[in-house]
């Protein structure tokens, strides 16, 4: 019989390596590739990846994706700044990149699947007739929350080797089998802003427009002047550079008229949402008709809370949670949760 094919994103951490490990183990021909997104000095990476292919006897190769994620991801990312929002731009290098182009770069090499070092299970449901893309048996390490953009069609083409396993049994394999990765600290930041200074990278290495402005409280009246809205995020408590005697919060930013509004902490809590380009992974969202209950979080570090959801066409929605959520922010993602599945997602409108 003749090996399924698999394409494996290998970013050169313990993660990737352990998942090329294990697809080789269970018995696929593996490829592994890894992506240049960014123009940044991640020649480590690719040394310890081509390391971890050698070890394994697989093929490596680099592909060069720096254009393809300027366009569909910083671009973005610099728009929705711009417009006073707060994105996660690792939902749209999901779902544009990672399983996006890859899948173009695994149909050129002829392959079956492709498969990542991500946290998370896909298993196929015989009663439903479906894919579910379920929680990492490990919650601590679970990536489902950027994924929510995945199809019935992609999951069928999707491996995640890891899934099962928690951080310490993933480190312990790699160490047994003789990876040099091993104890390779895991990248905490986004790829492109290392450092996590995001308003730095936005006025240094992008042509967003940055003007000074004021802050405002809820009827309007002037407090004083602000930097910049790229500066700010929907509860940001410090570094508003003035002091109010009180503890003072952004509760909205309004890029049209380049003022924030600052408000106490009671302001920030709201119970409904509107997001668009909402997408479903069980069903087609054209088939959301009347109210449904899930679980939903509101950015990927919050807590789940019970929500009904009401489709307004357009791939648009409205969320309404039983109980208020606090900072509710323009940019981020709602996501939905049946249990240990997800179910779909939407980028916050308002």
């Amino acid at each position: 019989m003749t090996k399924k094919k698999v394409l494996l994103g290998m970013s050169g951490g313990v993660d990737s390596s352990v998942a090329a490990y294990l697809l080789k183990k269970e018995g696929y021909d593996v490829v592994g590739v890894n992506m240049k997104l960014w123009d940044r000095p991640d020649e480590k990476d690719v040394e310890d990846a081509i390391s971890v292919c050698e070890k394994l006897d697989i093929p490596f190769h680099v592909i060069d994706l720096q254009k393809e994620f300027k366009g569909k991801v910083i671009e973005n990312f610099i728009k929705e700044y711009e417009a006073g929002h707060t994105p996660n731009p690792c939902v749209f290098c999901n779902k544009n990149i990672k399983f996006g182009d890859l899948f173009k770069k695994a149909e050129e090499l002829g392959c079956d699947y492709i498969a990542t070092g991500h946290y998370a299970l896909i298993e196929y449901n015989e009663e439903k007739g479906i894919y579910e893309l379920k929680k990492a048996s490990n919650s601590n390490k679970d990536q489902t929350y950027v994924m929510y953009n995945l199809s019935q069609e992609k999951l069928s083409k999707i491996l995640f080797p890891i899934g099962k396993y928690n951080k310490d049994q993933i480190r312990e394999m790699a160490k047994e089998i003789g990876l040099k990765v091993y104890n390779k600290p895991d990248s905490q930041d986004i790829c492109f802003i290392p450092d996590n200074n995001y308003e730095r990278f936005l006025k240094e290495k992008t042509n967003i427009r940055v003007n000074e402005g004021i802050f405002v409280d809820k009827d309007g009246n002037k407090l004083g002047d602000h930097k910049g809205i790229i500066s700010y995020t929907i509860g940001q408590r410090k570094g508003l550079g003035m002091t109010f005697g009180k503890p003072t919060y952004v509760i909205d930013i309004n890029a049209k008229d380049n003022t924030i509004v600052l408000g106490d902490n009671e302001d920030l809590f709201k119970t409904e949402l509107v997001a668009k380009d909402a997408n479903f992974i069980p069903f087609d969202i054209e088939t959301l008709d009347g109210t449904r209950k899930f679980d939903a979080k509101i950015r990927y570090s919050s807590s789940l809370s019970k929500a009904s959801v009401t489709y307004l066409g357009d791939n648009r929605i409205r969320v309404v949670f039983d109980q208020a959520q606090r900072a509710i922010t323009r940019g981020q993602s709602v996501v939905f949760y049946d249990g240990d599945c997800l179910v779909g997602g939407g980028i916050i409108e308002w």
